[in-house]
């Protein structure tokens, strides 16, 4: 049998990768350093072993997305 690997926090991300500042919401949000994000996206915790958000962690991470998009709404709305 063949079992799917779940898919890490950093693929999940692949659209927006590049266009967001994860070491900026690893110490707004977090207040971690931006190696500890950086190992959450990618699946490991700081000792090389397997090491994904906790559910806490997820809903933190939601909401910082949330809160960003929302303050780029903003922005837009208010550009002129």
């Amino acid at each position: 049998m063949n079992v799917k690997e779940k898919p890490t926090a950093k693929s999940q991300f692949e659209d927006i990768l590049f266009d967001v500042s994860w070491a900026d919401i690893s110490r707004t949000y977090f207040g971690k350093s931006s190696s500890w994000i950086y190992n959450k996206l990618n699946g490991i915790d700081g000792n090389g072993g397997i090491g994904e958000f906790s559910p806490e962690e997820k809903e933190i991470l939601k909401g910082a997305l949330y809160d960003i998009s929302e303050r780029l709404r903003k922005a837009a709305d208010n550009f002129k």
